[in-house]
């Protein structure tokens, strides 16, 4: 049970409350953004509200197989977020995130090490800890393109 704290940990660390590796937060970085600044592009580059969902979109994914469902999630799914007009739709992107983010840290600090050594979905997938691994690192990556495409739509003054 050791190690799924411990993972855990980490994972709340890249997304909800952390300041040690990254020393930063999808939460504390999402806190202060509007909508327009989220959905502002970049030359060819995702926008802060694209990568958002995909994060979540995986987060939540990984959830449905923690709750005893399908893993339904597709790669080529990951980035079709659904157009924002509203700040209220940011918002609620941002909230979903830290809710599914709070439920993938609750999941993932029950977890045995039977379990984290077993076969996630399908033996082709590895076991859940690697996933779990997976999902940290993957967030830690996107986490550090937020953080500079926020220092870009920043300086450019959309709000």
């Amino acid at each position: 049970m050791e190690n799924s704290k411990e993972l855990a940990t980490r994972f709340r660390e890249v997304v909800l409350d952390g300041k040690w590796i990254a020393n930063t937060n999808y939460k504390e970085q999402l806190a202060d953004l509007s909508k327009e600044e989220a959905t502002y592009q970049v030359a060819d580059l995702n926008t802060i509200a694209a990568l958002t969902f995909h994060i979540n979109y995986y987060i939540a994914g990984i959830n449905k197989v923690f709750e005893g469902g399908d893993l339904e999630i597709r790669d080529k799914y990951s980035f079709d977020l659904p157009e924002m007009v509203s700040e209220e739709e940011w918002q609620l992107l941002v909230d979903t995130l830290v809710s599914n983010a709070e439920s993938f840290y609750v999941h993932v600090k029950s977890l045995t090490e039977a379990q984290l050594d077993s076969s996630f979905v399908k033996a082709d997938y590895g076991n859940y800890r690697r996933n779990i691994e997976g999902v940290i690192e993957h967030s830690y990556y996107h986490l550090g393109q937020l953080v500079i495409l926020k220092k870009l739509v920043l300086a450019a003054s959309v709000s």
